[in-house]
């Protein structure tokens, strides 16, 4: 049974979020704060990890979920305009975190999970090669960690505290809202519907 266009996620649910970003004085050290920034976060990563299992169950074909994918990116992504500064950039950390969530899951839906390294391996290398301002191959190892995530590995966040902050850790932070949203996909849309 293949899924009706939009069941995934919709331009209209992204801008919902935004304009309540829009609407609540946002304060990065708060904890409601975070905690919507987080949520936002995990509801895409939730769209995307809804995507991967309907293409592991046979419901949709390898073609409908790199459509889905690509749909879905190209709304999250896009450029946000925001009169509020901070709030831009607290929307541009999201999108920063998000970008290797969409090339984990197309990677994964094209080629199947890598399988050179642990999960844990690819985040290290990953840290090496933002050092040597290798970019491209760091995008390239952390989505690769995101597909050993989306085929079940489990990445421990501490890994993180190895690593200088820069890119690798926005993206491994959006590796995190992955791996919750594999285990629980529920969780931002239906949290009052536990299952039985």
């Amino acid at each position: 049974m293949s899924a009706p266009p939009e069941e995934f996620y919709s331009d209209e649910r992204w801008q919902n979020w935004l304009d309540r970003i829009r609407e609540e004085e946002i304060d990065p050290e708060d904890e409601d704060s975070a905690r919507l920034l987080l949520n936002l976060q995990d509801d895409v990563a939730i769209a995307v990890a809804k995507i991967v299992t309907a293409y592991d169950d046979g419901d949709i074909d390898e073609e409908e979920a790199l459509d889905e994918l690509t749909d879905i990116r190209e709304v999250v992504l896009d450029e946000v305009a925001f009169e509020n500064d901070e709030k831009a950039m607290l929307i541009d950390g999201v999108q920063t975190s998000l970008v290797c969530v969409f090339y984990a899951a197309e990677q994964y839906v094209a080629d199947g999970p890598a399988d050179e390294a642990a999960v844990e391996e690819y985040v290290v290398e990953a840290g090496r090669a933002e050092e040597a301002e290798d970019l491209d191959s760091a995008l390239g190892l952390v989505a690769a960690a995101g597909t050993r995530i989306i085929d079940g590995e489990e990445l421990d966040m501490e890994v993180t505290e190895e690593l200088e902050y820069g890119l690798v850790t926005e993206w491994v932070n959006g590796l995190d809202s992955l791996q919750s949203a594999m285990s629980d996909p529920e969780v931002v849309e239906e949290e009052d519907e536990a299952d039985e």
